[in-house]
């Protein structure tokens, strides 16, 4: 019997609910002793801006509109040169072993440690001179994302200029509905069905009115709306938009997973293709230890616990929501990814044989694409050169709608790239802010002199920094090389992020037996991949200067901070764990 859609989805489903409900709760019971009377931070620091303790549903919403942008298709897209199978090994593994572990860790370290970032904890867990160090990475692993989802917004809005109108039209929609909410005070309840019925609307007008532009000059269009969207209140624009991509989130996860369990298509698509597929710069990629370098955020992310330990820890109003929010979000963004991989494997192949016209003046032949080897080689220079990096998906899930519901297709792939550049835009601009506060925390360490200290740090100042730095590299248009760097800088951050975790478990909870090691073994062996992924990109791909000059320093800071985690391990710290 072929192997369809509803077996795929099935089977991903019954993973994440099994492994949420057994691993996950044994995390909660065993390890982190979840105690729904302890005072979470959102309590004993309430005041009303950043400490407030929010409803499991509606915090699950910022957080999960916060850490899913469009990583988690974008590395799935590409790594289906390797076969469908091995893609969607790693991210299911990873999401159970790996991510939702780092995720539900980092979220309730924060919580123990009053709401503190990830990187203040690795400074009292391992050395005071950590954070520093660690802040230096995290400042280079978000210019990396800024210029990841700038090329990644810049090719949905080339590709297909109906979504840059959508989009344009829905950060109207979010600035208007944040004012409704927040100055108008109408009440949630009317500002979402206003703000439902102006998204159904954006997406209706961006048909009518395309704006078609060049990819250099949405990279200028990008390079200043992120400055102004950074440094706005986080009312204006952040808090609402957040609220109504959750909405778009949930629609486009619940209708994909229906139409894919439904229309039960076969999957034609090779399920392995080649150890070494061409992916990676152009060059034959060796699938371990490459893939943490393609496949980031479907199957974990560092980014994540930047985001648990800023924003998410100081809301949480139970302990025992920590769980749904940390473990089940990671489970969650797995799915999106199984989604994406999913609808390629049915549809992609159906979609490459239609663009022979372009794939033939690229010099690749279309009837080919069928052999194993051939696609391996071949495959991401075709999905580049028809569909671009979200087309592919977005065009396979319109194809899923039509087929299960009867929906246009081009409504659905409408859909789809709003999907995607609703969450990547709000993750670009997340970012830069994120950098703008990493930047004033780096500048405060090192520079004496106050009013130096003072200009460098100005909100304006520091925002440009990012954002040229960021689109600069995106516009060099090395998309195959920047979207690796991007990855191997997200995983290592989450390498190093599990090993505080699990100097947290170990030296802190002072967890025994075999679940200690479950939290530091997987910590050191995705140091290990990233690795030496770090040294073969270095080696084999031959990146830019720029590029290459920030993936240095970040293995030399890696190695630095993977010293410091050595000497922890072999001290036993005798400070009890926070309440």
């Amino acid at each position: 019997m072929a192997l369809t859609t509803t077996v795929v989805i099935g089977l991903g489903l019954l993973i994440y609910v099994v492994l949420y409900l057994t691993y996950g709760k044994k995390l909660e019971k065993e390890v982190v002793r979840a105690d729904a009377s302890r005072e979470t931070p959102a309590k004993k620091f309430y005041d009303g801006v950043d400490f407030v303790p929010a409803d499991r549903p509606v915090l699950f919403g910022h957080h999960f509109a916060s850490i899913a942008g469009a990583a988690p298709i974008v590395g799935p897209v590409m790594a289906m040169a390797w076969g469908w199978l091995l893609g969607l090994a790693w991210i299911w593994l990873g999401n159970v072993l790996l991510g939702a572990v780092h995720d539900y860790l980092s979220l309730m370290a924060s919580v123990r440690y009053d709401g503190r970032s990830i990187q203040w904890i690795s400074g009292r867990v391992m050395s005071r001179r950590t954070s520093l160090i660690f802040q230096v990475f995290i400042y280079f692993v978000l210019i990396l994302v800024v210029a990841a989802f700038a090329a990644v917004i810049t090719s949905i809005f080339v590709k297909t200029p109906e979504v840059a109108s959508a989009s344009i039209l829905f950060i109207v929609s979010a600035i208007i509905v944040g004012f409704l909410m927040y100055r108008a005070r109408i009440g949630i309840v009317p500002a979402t069905v206003v703000g439902l019925i102006m998204l159904v609307g954006s997406v209706w007008l961006g048909f009518q009115f395309p704006i078609s532009l060049t990819a250099d000059q949405w990279y200028v269009v990008l390079f200043f709306y992120i400055i102004i969207a950074a440094g706005l209140p986080v009312w204006i624009l952040l808090q609402p938009r957040d609220y109504l991509n959750a909405w778009i989130l949930w629609f486009g996860l619940l209708a994909g997973g229906l139409a894919f369990l439904i229309v039960n298509r076969e999957i034609n698509w090779p399920a392995y293709t080649m150890f070494s597929a061409t992916v990676v710069g152009g060059k034959p990629s060796p699938f371990w230890p490459v893939i943490p370098l393609v496949i980031a955020c479907g199957s974990l992310s560092g980014f994540h616990s930047i985001v648990a330990s800023g924003t998410t820890s100081k809301q949480l109003a139970n302990e025992l929501h920590g769980l749904t929010i940390g473990y089940g979000g990671m489970l969650t963004e797995g799915f999106l990814s199984t989604l994406v991989v999913t609808s390629i494997a049915a549809y992609g192949m159906s979609l490459l044989s239609n663009a022979g016209t372009k794939l033939a003046e690229a010099g690749i032949e279309v009837a080919k694409l069928s052999d194993p080897t051939y696609m391996g080689t071949h495959y991401v220079a075709a999905m580049l050169k028809s569909f671009g990096k979200v087309g592919i998906f977005a065009q396979s899930y319109g194809m899923g709608w039509q087929d299960a519901f009867g929906v246009d297709v081009k409504i659905g792939t409408v859909f789809a790239g709003l999907w995607v550049s609703a969450f990547a835009l709000t993750t670009l601009d997340t970012t830069n802010r994120l950098a703008r506060f990493t930047w004033g925390e780096i500048v405060a360490e090192v520079v004496k002199d106050e009013s130096a200290r003072n200009m460098l740090s100005n909100r304006w100042i520091a925002s440009v920094v990012a954002a040229l730095i960021g689109i600069g590299l995106a516009a060099t248009g090395n998309w195959t090389i920047i979207w690796p760097a991007f990855g191997g800088a997200n995983q290592m951050l989450a390498a190093i992020a599990l090993m505080t975790a699990g100097l947290w478990v170990r030296n802190v909870l002072n967890i025994k037996g075999i679940m200690r090691y479950l939290v530091l073994l997987p910590a050191l062996f995705l140091w290990l991949t990233v690795t030496l992924a770090y040294i073969w990109f270095i080696a084999v791909v031959n990146p830019s200067k720029p590029v290459l000059a920030i993936v240095a320093i970040e293995l030399v800071l890696a190695l630095m901070l993977l010293y410091e985690f050595g000497r922890a391990v072999r001290k036993e710290s005798k400070e009890a764990a926070p309440a």
